[in-house]
């Protein structure tokens, strides 16, 4: 380790033991690309696509949550874990704590609704707009799930169009299609 590379490490834990992390983040090698992964003291807040611009994820973050944004790999551990597990087929269902406030209102009812999706099965645009309170929202619902800040453990994926086309997807539908082959969707 070089020294500068010592210094970074010994400012960042003395920052995580006062207390002085608001977010930490992380990156993530799964087999659908290089995730990036970010959490608060409430719980997982941001999972974002290798397509994303790291940079551009950490700087929304900066402003949408607070400055005080650092790299700090262990506190991801676990959520590291549970997506090793669901892309090694160990894991139906995520048990981590997430932290909603990057969405509100409609979006937030779309993303609650389709965390509910059960693993191996899926809902449609419609659907997923009617259990979140707006029936004839199904175009509303794809925009909420576009903008979906915890995708694959809040399993957008699993929302298709009436009729059982993918639809659109953050991650290209290479991913999409990837993600309900792992989980046996539609066989």
């Amino acid at each position: 380790m070089t020294e500068l590379a010592t210094l970074k490490s010994r400012f960042a834990e003395a920052a995580e033991a006062d207390g002085l992390v608001d977010v930490a983040y992380a990156t993530y090698e799964a087999p659908v690309g290089e995730l990036l992964l970010a959490a608060t003291r409430r719980g997982l807040v941001k999972v974002s696509f290798d397509v994303e611009d790291p940079d551009a994820t950490l700087e929304r973050l900066a402003a949408e949550i607070s400055p005080r944004v650092l790299e700090r790999p262990a506190r991801l551990d676990e959520a590291r874990r549970e997506l090793d597990e669901y892309f090694a087929g160990r894991r139906r269902e995520f048990e981590l704590s997430l932290d909603w406030r990057l969405s509100a209102g409609f979006r937030r009812r779309v993303l609650r609704a389709t965390a509910r999706i059960p693993f191996g099965e899926t809902s449609t645009y419609g659907d997923v707009a009617a259990a979140a309170g707006s029936p004839r929202g199904y175009r509303a619902a794809g925009t909420a799930l576009g903008a979906n800040p915890l995708p694959i453990v809040v399993p957008c994926h699993r929302v298709l169009r009436t009729g059982g086309a993918l639809g659109g997807y953050g991650g290209g539908l290479e991913m999409k299609e990837e993600l309900l082959r792992i989980e046996g969707a539609g066989e």
